[in-house]
């Protein structure tokens, strides 16, 4: 491998800002390498409504933003709630902003779904693996994970206490670091 640090873009599919998802987030991207180099990307809330017809629009300065982001990274990691049996809209919105520009196709892509819930997300995680997939992504053998009981696994300030976890986490971690390099 050269010198370059890897660059890796992490993603909360939840908007709250006490979110679990984007706690357990950043206790995942405090495992990355220190030759990476990771930025969370927490704007996809200024992303308008996806409408096929504003996609001509160079003026729409969040959406020429989170593309760049993408463009810009080496690999992608997105950690997501289930609402409603899905992927939350607000990340499925950012998604569907870039099905036809491609900022996805061939990038090595880790997925998480944390749940208050037994199943830990399972239905958003397969959702999202399906978009992902349909998007060209490649998804990383050994980086999806559910992690169901979610607020029961991180301490008060946001770090893993649960050793089963923080091992399914260092698991997927160097499978994603690995695609990466």
């Amino acid at each position: 491998m050269n010198n370059r640090s890897m660059k890796l873009l992490a993603i909360s599919g939840s908007l709250r800002g006490k979110s679990a998802n984007a706690a357990l987030l950043r206790a995942i991207i405090a495992m990355a390498p220190p030759d990476a180099t990771v930025t969370i990307y927490d704007d996809i809330a200024q992303l308008p409504h996806f409408n096929p017809d504003l996609d001509v629009d160079a003026s729409l300065v969040p959406v020429a933003q989170w593309r760049e982001s993408l463009r810009a990274t080496d690999g992608v990691l997105i950690c997501t709630p289930e609402y409603a049996g899905g992927v939350p809209g607000s990340l499925k919105n950012a998604l569907d902003w870039i099905v036809s520009s491609g900022e996805l196709v061939n990038k090595p892509v880790a997925v998480v779904s944390a749940s208050p819930h037994p199943t830990g997300g399972r239905i958003a995680l397969a959702s999202l693996v399906g978009t992902l997939s349909m998007m060209s992504a490649v998804i990383v053998e050994g980086a999806k994970l559910t992690v169901p009981f979610v607020t029961q696994k991180l301490g008060t300030t946001g770090d893993i206490i649960d050793d089963e976890t923080r091992l399914q986490v260092r698991s997927l971690m160097d499978a994603l670091i690995g695609a990466m390099r």
